[in-house]
């Protein structure tokens, strides 16, 4: 009786241990990543890097945001794969770094940068607030403004200078605001699905002004991102009369 007991008990166990390495193999999405399905049933995988760095996966593809290596903490990115494209919102060192744009860049990758920093690389496709450009059949990217209104911090991000980028990845909105507060033009912003909002006075806004920029165009899902020491729990508990999906990550 006890040897048939251990027998089903040894049986069992090597059953969970099989079944726990399955599932750990056929997992192709990291605990750092986030995953979304286009209308076209394509999967768009977000990694949160850091602070205002993003890397979208797409169908192949590696769209980088504002990649940046020193700032805290560092962030190696020979060991990721060669981009197909690098948006950069601004020329602030937390988000435009030449030596990170020189890693990432392959044969074939397109750098789109604000005007400022197209001139500052030397390289690259400058696009303005407004400006709308291809990038594949199913990828539409638009610059839109991100600047300051608090007449105290409109010299850390002057009106008509940086971008923030809305992609349209085959039917999925994505805006990514850069450095911003609660602009007026945030109201504009139609069928947005995913967005990155930043909390950080004096240099973005606080959670009050991101609930109110959220409150413009409700996104689906919301990422309050580039917060640093900002106690960032407080928009959730702002937008918790809404029906916007506030998600925390590790972007301080």
């Amino acid at each position: 009786m006890i040897k048939n007991i251990i027998t089903v008990v040894i049986t069992a166990l090597t059953c969970l241990s099989c079944n726990s390495q399955q599932a750990s193999s056929n997992s192709s999405v990291a605990q750092n990543d986030d995953v979304f399905n286009t209308k076209g049933g394509k999967q768009v995988t977000f990694t949160f890097i850091k602070h205002g760095s993003l890397e979208i996966k797409y169908d192949g593809l590696s769209i980088q945001i504002d990649p940046v290596r020193e700032l805290p903490p560092a962030t190696d990115y020979s060991k990721f794969a060669k981009a197909d494209f690098i948006l950069v919102t601004h020329e602030h060192f937390d988000h435009f770094d030449k030596e990170a744009i020189a890693t990432l860049k392959g044969e074939q990758t397109k750098i789109i940068l604000n005007q400022r920093c197209a001139q500052m690389l030397g390289e690259g496709s400058a696009m303005s607030n407004g400006d709308k450009m291809q990038l594949r059949d199913d990828i539409m990217l638009e610059a839109v403004p991100a600047y300051n209104i608090i007449p105290d911090h409109i010299k850390f991000h002057p009106k008509g200078r940086d971008n923030g980028y809305v992609l349209d990845i085959d039917g999925l909105r994505i805006y990514v605001a850069a450095d911003t507060e609660d602009i007026p033009e945030m109201a504009q912003l139609k069928d947005i699905d995913i967005a990155f909002l930043p909390c950080n006075q004096p240099f973005t806004m606080t959670p009050e002004q991101l609930s109110n920029a959220a409150r413009m165009f409700n996104p689906k899902v919301l990422y309050p991102y580039h917060y640093s020491d900002t106690p960032i729990e407080r928009v959730k508990d702002l937008l918790k009369d809404t029906k916007i999906d506030v998600r925390l990550r590790n972007m301080k």
